[in-house]
């Protein structure tokens, strides 16, 4: 996805792409792409802790993440965690 890696207040890459101009898609997967990044294991760090990484996904709203995205994302989650997932 060309544009997952624009922010939401322009400060991203390749294009410098702010708020609505950035494909939804993109949108959504900037959001999942980096739960997934911090969660994860990676060669250099191992897997950070869930609550960590949803605080971190919320200190990012309206700058990195659209806030509307970010919120859709804690409600799914917020669910998961309710049914023990």
């Amino acid at each position: 996805m060309l544009h997952h890696h624009e922010y939401f207040n322009g400060e991203g890459y390749p294009d410098g792409l702010a708020g609505e101009a950035i494909n939804i898609g993109a949108r959504i997967f900037a959001v999942a792409d980096s739960f997934d990044a911090l969660t994860s294991d990676r060669p250099y760090r191992r897997a950070l802790d869930f609550m960590y990484a949803i605080e971190t996904i919320k200190q990012g709203a309206s700058s990195q993440y659209d806030p509307d995205i970010v919120k859709a994302f804690l409600e799914v989650m917020a669910q998961e965690v309710r049914q023990g997932a």
